[in-house]
């Protein structure tokens, strides 16, 4: 197996910035409507995205089900997936998994993911020959990078605890310094202008005072754990993809549970004291919601390999996501018993 190094030679290319933007122009627009993945990164996002560009979080989706506002359809060109990829053309989505077996033999609809901001894609990155490679960081700092372009962006020190510890960034910084520092650079972080330097350059914030920052965030997140659950989760379904958290009202709409609601908001509470993104409720949807429960499956449960034959099998499928959780293993999502409005 060749070292990292090798692996990373001649990868070294920034982004170009000015490119991604007139390719996806949207990301930078306002007043747009977002669904987010239900979990740090993508309540980073949200709260991110509704702070600059003023974007309002319309619902969520965790692969199992989606939550969205009553009256709100996919189909909407001001909607955006942010934290997922969704592989359907009409869909606009951001997203960071791996996704691509074999860039060699790509799908023949792979147009389908031509409205997705792919991190891995953009590097033509995949599992057969970068799996090491992929991107080790969350969402929200691909997004510091782009809107860094256009804003001055607020990160006091504070915020270095949620932006470390979404995805478990903190883990891989040491674990992985190669590919995280190719990336680093990849989102421009050597221009004195991006945001990213706020976060991982610091001339007067040592190493300790990092983990104080973290230990304290760690702490405050503790005293929003419910038996079995971490209060930066935010469930909205069991792992055999029943409906959890989830309450049907008169009207026939669904509501977040007044129990989850008080650990959701106490969390983004927490994520907005830290950034000093504030949490603006009015443009968040916890209620009137409508649900939609879609079937999960992965190559081992199928006793399938991931390899050009099985990966076709997932094709012919037509999933509405997914990702390679690892070098053995793809999980999806299929548009059944439900599709998307």
């Amino acid at each position: 197996m060749p070292h990292i190094q090798e692996l990373l030679a001649g990868r070294l290319n920034e982004l170009n910035y000015p490119d991604l933007l007139t390719r996806y122009p949207w990301i930078v627009r306002k007043n747009k409507k977002c669904i987010l993945s239900p979990d740090s990164d993508g309540l980073l996002c949200g709260l991110f995205m509704s702070k600059y560009l003023d974007w309002k979080i319309i619902g969520y989706y965790d692969g199992k089900v989606m939550l969205l506002k009553e009256g709100e359809s996919t189909y909407d060109e001001d909607v955006v997936f942010l934290d997922m990829e969704i592989y359907r053309s009409h869909v606009k989505s951001v997203g960071h998994h791996m996704v691509l077996l074999n860039k060699n033999r790509p799908p023949s609809d792979w147009n389908n993911f031509s409205n997705c901001i792919q991190l891995n894609n953009l590097r033509t990155y995949d599992g057969k020959h970068d799996f090491r490679l992929k991107y080790p960081l969350a969402t929200i700092h691909f997004l510091l990078g782009t809107l860094g372009t256009q804003f001055d962006i607020e990160i006091p020190t504070s915020a270095i605890a949620p932006l470390f510890f979404t995805d478990g960034t903190f883990n891989v910084l040491y674990s992985y310094p190669e590919n995280v520092l190719n990336w680093l650079n990849f989102l421009g972080i050597e221009n004195p202008n991006s945001p990213l330097r706020k976060v991982f350059m610091h001339d007067h914030f040592s190493v300790y005072e990092q983990i104080k920052v973290m230990d304290e965030f760690f702490r405050k997140r503790d005293l929003l754990n419910k038996p079995g659950e971490r209060g930066d989760k935010f469930a909205i379904s069991e792992s055999n993809g029943q409906f959890k958290n989830i309450q049907e009202l008169s009207d026939g709409t669904y509501k977040i549970t007044n129990e989850e609601q008080s650990k959701v908001r106490g969390f983004i509470n927490l994520l907005a004291e830290t950034t000093t993104w504030e949490f603006e409720e009015k443009k968040w949807t916890f209620e009137g919601l409508k649900r939609y429960k879609f079937s999960k499956g992965s190559f081992d449960r199928n006793g399938w390999t991931v390899s050009d034959r099985d990966y076709n099998k997932l094709m012919e499928l037509k999933p509405l996501s997914w990702a390679m959780t690892s070098g053995q293993n793809i999980e999806y999502t299929l548009e059944e018993p439900d599709t998307l409005p």
